[in-house]
């Protein structure tokens, strides 16, 4: 008996210490996706992963106008639990049209990295672009002078 006592004195304090230490956020994968692009193709197709999210939130958002509009013109119809469902979608409208301008502002972000990843590779050297063709030119070029 004495030993089970120990035990859960040892068992509760470590269970506890363990769901306080646990990560109680969802991760995103597409934000691990994001850290991770490095080419200008990643952050397109990343930007255009935003512009599709924006553009289903908005979706959502115009939707819930929508139903916003009835709860307003036919409230009579929802008795006392219209003004909660009201204020539910009211809540959900908030919610979607700050996801859609997040969407953008990510969109246009990656939009821009994109672009300027892209400059750069064109505004490299040609010799930066191919290490292998660089050696071989410059094996070249030595060749001529053997003494």
């Amino acid at each position: 008996m004495r030993k089970n006592f120990v035990a859960y004195l040892f068992v509760i304090p470590a269970f506890f210490i363990l769901t306080a230490c646990a990560q109680m956020s969802p991760v995103n994968p597409q934000d691990i996706v994001a850290r991770n692009a490095k080419t200008h193709q990643e952050h397109n197709s990343l930007a255009s992963y935003y512009d599709n999210l924006a553009k289903e939130m908005g979706g959502k958002a115009t939707q819930k106008k929508d139903l916003l509009g009835d709860y307003e013109e036919h409230s009579y119809y929802y008795g006392r639990g219209g003004q909660d469902f009201k204020a539910h979608t009211e809540a959900n409208l908030r919610y979607y049209e700050e996801a859609t301008r997040e969407a953008l502002k990510k969109a246009d972000f990656h939009r821009k990295i994109a672009a300027e990843l892209l400059n750069r590779e064109y505004a490299k050297p040609s010799d930066a672009l191919d290490p292998a063709a660089a050696r071989k030119v410059k094996l070249n070029s030595g060749s001529n002078n053997l003494n």
